[in-house]
């Protein structure tokens, strides 16, 4: 079987066995906080595990995207070095929620692997937690394999935890033999050989871990499993290494055609560089982009590892962005949108790859500098970690470098310094329950927070619960017209009222399922009746209202004008204003903001009528609406169409029609990261205010300078023309009202040379310079120091005529001798050269102190 079959047969028999078929959360978890990526096939259910939401199905079944780089999975030192590690993997998994235990999840298990993929069971083994009697009982009764195949052990291999509290339990491990001799199998290899894969781990989440340490049993028991393709591909194709399957064969034919090395001979960079591309590609089609912290330094990383890998393959110049294609190939058909997002992908990558070669000069240039320094013969370990976290060097690079310069590298503080990083992403990686525990005061039972904002802005509601949180009231309603922030649109405003009840509420939140009230004002300690009215600002939410259906036909529109790479990257729908973020590699030119700004404005003025309907997730993706970076969708979406020009899933508020919008006006572009666009815009009487504080503009700078609006532009550019014809005459022409001649007539005679100190009336440095000039063109022999008390900073110029740099003075040497003097220094050509420094009173010491206190820097501005 391939890969996608045996994805597929997995799923195909869970459903067999009343599953629900969950698709994958994105590897970005933006609603965990807790998370830097999605490393389990749990973590989008989390919520029902901690008991925060009631599941919506007893069952589920689903293959998530996982990415492993940090905390106590990360191993990323290993990837590329064996066969089975690596950065990113599919987690094939089925759950119960409260519904089947033990007996189902392990006979189901068995059933699968050896009936349906025709596994040899006389290679499989079993492993329970040494206290499971009831795991260790149901795999002889449920399962006809060996009793001796049946292994206990202790919490390190066969106890799961969430983290340092929260759910947990024992779990069951099914492993596999991938040895030559079926003789040689042995109970000692399972858990500590590597001819013994681990397939499957069963988990059965039953307790509950206290901060005391102490266990509690769980209400409802549940079942989460989790088996890793890559593995189950490479068994299932009797491969030994899960890189020779058609996960990961593609990409590495691509790395063998683009640096004419082979797989055989170099097998290591090219396992990195095709796990490494996987990750990337998996990652960015998500929403997440390369930075300089959080996920975004990890992608940063990840890329230059497989960069610096690909140097070992002779490839100096980007390359990874091409092996994007193979990477879609395998995995495209089952995460769509990385099909969807396949050319803004290869742009980032490429950008990426480029800016790494010029981080792997500066990383070279830093080498330099550590040996310059070296007060031994040994890198520090720190300064061997920081070449590796700053500028992507291997420890093994570093130190062959280093024995290129006879030193050598303290591995044991690189190693150390490793360590403590490990340390740091570990903690902040673990999962820990919400540390704000909000002490609600139930009010009635039933369900709550059905919202009914689509269709009313107010309503009669029941207060579900209540709590008090610094200072404010939070409330959970039966149902609400307000709406909560999500999809890049703000949350409502307005006020709920009652009996002894007078809210103003200040923000409108998610929280789970539930949708969170936040409020200040009057509420009774003892509350009469629970019943409330509901009433959402109205023009607030109008506003909105016209800058979300915006956000749809600027969408649409910058497609239509940059291309089809251009997709939504984030977005903020206020009542001010609209911010939309888009993928794309250049600045706009005022052209194509111009053709972007008239193609939403004629959808404007066309008054469609917008379509919003509810369709099956696969209908809605398969009739062509946009999904969005990192969204989680359900099965059933709410699609929001505008006409033939605009379909997108989206769960916002919007006009009727395109009409209400009135107006659009583009405000600003700028870049927001490598790859990201930021615009902002307005929409309805905003924009409208705009164009009319525009053409006021306009009309007052026509006034000022005494010509039409339509010759504006040609005015302006006649006027910069002339100011710039009037700084080269003012630098041409003489500085200060005093004449050369007076200048020359100032000088002493000193040694029989003229010298000539004075202060002279010039505006800048340049002026300075200028003056300088004229003098040399009319004084015959002479040396000249001038300054100007019109320049801020401390500043001399020193002339030299021709005739006594023949003598052996040199403007240059004396400057420099001037410079030390004023707390600082100079230098220059041989005729004309300045000075600076700090001390302004020594400045004015030389000029004021005239020819007779130059004798001794004169000397020193004269070669022997």
């Amino acid at each position: 079987m391939d890969s996608k079959t045996i994805r597929e047969s997995f799923i195909q028999f869970f459903r067999s066995k009343d599953h629900k078929f969950v698709r994958s959360a994105p590897v970005i978890p933006w609603d965990d906080p807790t998370l830097l990526f999605t490393n389990a096939g749990m973590n989008q259910f989390k919520p029902v595990f901690l008991g925060e939401e009631a599941a919506k199905f007893s069952r589920a079944v689903n293959s998530q995207k996982c990415i492993r780089v940090s905390g106590k999975h990360n191993d990323l030192e290993e990837v590329g070095q064996d066969t089975y590690h690596h950065t990113f993997f599919e987690m094939l998994g089925n759950w119960s929620f409260g519904d089947y235990y033990k007996a189902e999840a392990i006979r189901w298990a068995w059933e699968l692997l050896t009936e349906i993929w025709g596994l040899e069971k006389s290679r499989l083994w079993a492993t329970v937690y040494k206290d499971d009697d009831e795991a260790f009982n149901l795999w002889v009764s449920e399962t006809d394999i060996g009793k001796d195949r049946i292994l206990r052990f202790g919490a390190k291999e066969n106890f799961w935890e969430m983290g340092d509290t929260g759910p947990c339990g024992p779990c069951s491990e099914i492993h596999y033999y991938i040895g030559d001799n079926m003789n040689q199998q042995s109970a000692d290899g399972v858990n500590a050989s590597p001819e013994y894969w681990e397939l499957w781990n069963l988990v059965f989440m039953q307790n509950f871990r206290h901060e005391s340490g102490k266990l509690t049993d769980l209400p409802n028991k549940h079942v989460d499993t989790g088996a890793g393709l890559e593995r189950i591909v490479a068994v299932l194709q009797g491969k030994q290494s899960n890189y020779d399957t058609d996960l990961f064969m593609p990409i590495i034919s691509s790395i063998e055609t683009i640096t004419g090395e082979t797989y055989a001979e170099r097998p290591v960079p090219m396992r990195v560089i095709a796990d490494h591309i996987r990750m990337l590609t998996v990652s960015i089609a998500d929403g997440a982009m390369p930075a300089n912290d959080g996920r975004g330094y990890v992608l940063r990383r990840i890329l230059r590892r497989a960069s610096r890998f690909g140097r070992i393959l002779g490839m100096e110049e980007p390359f990874l962005y091409q092996l994007v294609e193979a990477a879609e190939s395998i995995l495209g058909s089952i995460y769509p949108e990385i099909s969807d997002k396949k050319t803004h992908i290869q742009h980032v990558i490429n950008a990426e790859e480029k800016s790494f070669n010029e981080t792997l000069n500066r990383g070279l240039i830093h080498f330099e500098k550590i040996i310059q320094h070296l007060s031994g013969n040994e890198i520090p370990g720190k300064e061997a970690f920081r070449l590796y976290d700053t500028y992507g060097f291997p420890l093994d690079l570093t130190q062959l470098m280093a024995r290129e310069h006879q030193l050598t590298v303290d591995e044991s503080g690189f190693n150390e310094a490793m360590k403590e990083q490990r340390c740091r992403a570990k903690a902040a990686g673990k999962f820990k329950a919400r540390t704000q525990e909000i002490n609600w005061h139930h009010i009635t039972e039933g369900e709550s927070s059905d919202f009914c904002g689509y269709d009313s802005l107010s309503t009669q509601s029941v207060i579900r619960k209540i709590a008090d949180v610094n200072g404010q009231k939070w409330l959970i309603l039966d149902k609400t017209p307000f709406y909560a922030e999500s999809g890049g649109q703000v949350g409502d405003l307005g006020i709920i009222t009652g009996e002894g009840i007078d809210l103003r509420v200040l923000d409108t939140q998610k929280d789970g399922s539930e949708i969170l009230h936040i409020c200040e004002g009057d509420f009774p300690e003892n509350i009469s009746s629970p019943s409330v009215n509901c009433q959402v600002d109205v023009d607030r939410r109008q506003a909105i209202k016209l800058n979300h259906t915006a956000t749809h036909l600027l969408h649409r529109a910058l497609k239509d004008v940059l291309g089809d790479h251009v997709h939504q990257a984030g977005s903020l729908v206020g009542p001010e204003h609209l911010r939309f973020d888009l993928t794309h590699f250049e600045k706009m030119s005022p052209e194509q903001l111009n053709q972007v700004e008239s193609i939403v404005n004629r959808e404007i003025l066309k008054n469609r009528k917008l379509n919003v309907a509810l369709k099956a997730f696969d209908e809605a993706r398969e009739a062509g609406a946009e999904a969005l970076f990192g969204e989680k969708y359900g099965d059933v979406v709410r699609v929001v169409t505008v006409g033939d020009f605009s379909k997108e899933l989206c769960g916002g508020t919007h006009v009727e029609r395109t009409g209400d919008i009135g107006s659009f006006k583009i405000l600003e572009e700028t870049s927001l990261a490598a790859g990201i666009r930021r615009i902002v815009a307005v929409t309805g009487m905003r924009a409208f205010s705009i164009f009319q504080e525009r053409s006021t503009e306009l009309q007052s700078l026509a006034a000022i300078l005494r010509c039409s609006e339509r010759d504006l532009e040609e005015r302006i550019t006649q006027l910069l023309k002339q100011k710039k014809e009037l700084e080269k005459n003012r630098h041409r022409s003489p500085v200060s009202l005093t004449s050369i001649s007076e200048l020359i007539s100032k000088s002493q005679t000193l040694e029989n040379i003229s010298v000539l100190v004075s202060w002279v009336e010039a505006e800048d440095d340049s002026a300075l310079k200028t003056t300088g000039d004229q003098l040399l063109e009319k004084w015959p022999s002479g040396i000249a120091v001038l300054a100007s008390k019109l320049i801020p900073k401390p500043v001399i110029l020193v002339v030299v005529t021709q005739d006594l740099i023949k003598s052996g003075y040199h403007a240059g040497k004396i400057a420099k001798a001037i410079g030390k003097i004023m707390d600082g220094g100079g230098g220059g050509r041989p005729h004309l050269a300045t000075a600076g420094g700090k001390d302004s009173g020594r400045l004015k010491q030389i000029i004021n102190g005239g020819a007779q206190a130059l004798q001794s820097v004169l000397t020193q501005g004269k070669s022997e």
